[in-house]
C-alpha cells in the first residue's frame, strides 16, 4: 500500500494535526505560565481549593513541562515535522537538481515573464552574447543543443527550497535538546551563608540533596537599597572550588548574570538576613587582621591582641537603610569604652593602639542552580531556525531560460524565467536581465 493511501501515515503527514498539536501546547503554556510550577501541594489547595488541586495533581499541572500528555504532544509534533519531511521532501530534492536543460519547450512561450528579441546574428554568435549578459548580471549559465536551436539555462539559489525543511529539522534538534536536560538535567536551589561553603544543592519540588562534585563558596554579600530603603541589587562573591581544594573559578554575580562551571549554571536568586554581624578587626600597626561572626549584645574576646569588644544596640539614621551602632571596645585599661559608629568602618583607638573596625550585616545568598546538558544542543536548534527562517523569507530560487532558434533568416532570441516566491521582486530582476541581453545583441 502506498504512504498516500495509508490512513496512518496520511494522519501523521496533515497540517491539521500540526495545527491541534500546536494549538494544546499553546494553550499549556499560558496555563504553565499563569498557575506557579512546582509548588507544595498545600499551596495548590489554599489558592484554587482541594477539587481543583487534585485535578492539577492527576494532570500533573504542577509539573506540567515534564508531564506525560505535554511530552506526548512534543512527541506527536516531532513525529508530525518527520512524516511531512518524508512525504515532501523527494519532490523539492528533486526540483533543486533537476536537470532544466530538458524543460519542455513548449513550456517556454507560456511561462511568465516572457520576451522575445530578434537579432540578425547567427545562433552561435547569439549565444556568446546571451552568456556574456547573463554573466554580467551574475548568472552562470549552462547550455545545450535542441531541436536545432541552443538553450541557454542560469538559476540562483536552488538550495532555497530546503530553507522550510532546515526549520523542521531545527524544532526536532531543540526538541531532542529540551528531552536531554529533562531527562538528564536537574535545577535546585541552596541558601550558603557569607564565609561558608557548600557542595550540595536541594531538587525543586522533591527536596532531595544533589552533590555537585565540588564546592561553592560564598565570600561575600552585598544588599544596596534606593534612597527610600528599597532593596536595590543583591551581589554575590563567589568561587568554585574544585580539583582537591584549589580556587578554579571566582565571579560576583548579580540577578540576570550567573557564574557557570561544569554545565552547572548559578543564579542569584534570593537572600536571608540574619540577627548577625560580620566583623573584621585590623591593627593598624602590625596588621594583624581576625574576623568574627558575632551576636548584638555578646561580647567576643581577641586573644591575640587581648582586647573585647561587642555591639550594644543599633538606631535609626535619617537615611532608609543606613544605621548607627553603639559598641563597646576594650584593651582592659580605659573608662571610655563605648563607640558610636555610623557606616561600615572606623578607626577606634584605644590602649595607644588603632584598630580598624570594620563591620557588615550578616547574609546567606540563596542561589538557584541548574544543570541542562542540552542546552548546546537547543542552541544549535535556535540557531539552525534563524537560518532556516532567514532562508524560507528572504530567498528564493530563481530560474531563467533562453532558448536562440533561427526563424525566417533572422535568429529568434526567447528568454523567460520563473520564482518559486517573491515574483514582484523577480520580475524587476528579470526586466534587468533581459535588458542586458537585448544590449549585447543589438
Amino acid at each position: 500500500m502506498s504512504k498516500k493511501k495509508n490512513s496512518i501515515w496520511t494522519f501523521f503527514a496533515s497540517v491539521k494535526l500540526a495545527l491541534f498539536v500546536l494549538f494544546i501546547l499553546a494553550i499549556a503554556s499560558i496555563i504553565g505560565t499563569v498557575i506557579p510550577q512546582n509548588s507544595p501541594v498545600d499551596v495548590y489547595v489554599k489558592q484554587y481549593g482541594e477539587n481543583m488541586a487534585r485535578l492539577f495533581q492527576i494532570l500533573d499541572i504542577p509539573d506540567m513541562y515534564n508531564s506525560w500528555w505535554f511530552t506526548t504532544m512534543l512527541f506527536l509534533l516531532a513525529l508530525n515535522l518527520t512524516v511531512c519531511t518524508i512525504e515532501r521532501l523527494p519532490s523539492v530534492w528533486r526540483m533543486v537538481v533537476l536537470d532544466n536543460l530538458k524543460t519542455d519547450l513548449g513550456r517556454l512561450s507560456k511561462m511568465q515573464p516572457n520576451k522575445q528579441l530578434i537579432t540578425s546574428k547567427l545562433p552561435e554568435e547569439a549565444a556568446v552574447q546571451v552568456r556574456a549578459g547573463l554573466h554580467d548580471k551574475g548568472w552562470k549559465s549552462t547550455e545545450a543543443a535542441r531541436d536545432g536551436g541552443i538553450l541557454l539555462f542560469a538559476q540562483k539559489a536552488p538550495w532555497t527550497r530546503l530553507g522550510v525543511y532546515i526549520v523542521h529539522t531545527s524544532i526536532l534538534v531543540i526538541f531532542a535538546g529540551a528531552m536531554i536536560g529533562s531527562y538528564f538535567g536537574y535545577k535546585g536551589s541552596v541558601m550558603i551563608p557569607e564565609t561558608r561553603s557548600t557542595d550540595t544543592i536541594y531538587e525543586f519540588g522533591t527536596r532531595n540533596p544533589i552533590k555537585l562534585g565540588f564546592e561553592v563558596f560564598c565570600n561575600r554579600f552585598t544588599l544596596s537599597h534606593y534612597p527610600n530603603g528599597a532593596p536595590k541589587e543583591f551581589r554575590s562573591d563567589l568561587v568554585i572550588v574544585d580539583d582537591g581544594g584549589k580556587e578554579v573559578a571566582r565571579k560576583s554575580i548579580i540577578v540576570n548574570d550567573p557564574l557557570s562551571y561544569k554545565g552547572h549554571t548559578f543564579y542569584q536568586s534570593s537572600y536571608q538576613s540574619y540577627e548577625k554581624f560580620l566583623i573584621t578587626l585590623v591593627n593598624n600597626e602590625t596588621k594583624n587582621k581576625e574576623l568574627f561572626l558575632i551576636e548584638p549584645g555578646k561580647q567576643v574576646q581577641w586573644d591575640a591582641e587581648k582586647v573585647a569588644f561587642g555591639i550594644i544596640n543599633r538606631g535609626m539614621t535619617d537615611t532608609p537603610g543606613k544605621f548607627t551602632y553603639k559598641i563597646w571596645f576594650s584593651g582592659g585599661d580605659t573608662s571610655e569604652p563605648f563607640w558610636i559608629i555610623e557606616g561600615d568602618t572606623t578607626v577606634i583607638n584605644e590602649s595607644g593602639k588603632a584598630y580598624t573596625f570594620s563591620m557588615k550585616e550578616f547574609y546567606a545568598t540563596g542561589l538557584q542552580v541548574t544543570k541542562d546538558p542540552g542546552v548546546w544542543c537547543v542552541y544549535i536548534g535556535c540557531g539552525l531556525m534563524l537560518f532556516g527562517l532567514m532562508i524560507a523569507f528572504f530567498f528564493s530560487h530563481r530560474r531563467v531560460w533562453v532558448y536562440i532558434s533561427r526563424e525566417n533568416d533572422q535568429t529568434s532570441v526567447r528568454v523567460t524565467g520563473n520564482t518559486n516566491k517573491n515574483k514582484p521582486a523577480f520580475d524587476k530582476n528579470f526586466e534587468t536581465v533581459s535588458h542586458t541581453i537585448e544590449e549585447k545583441l543589438t
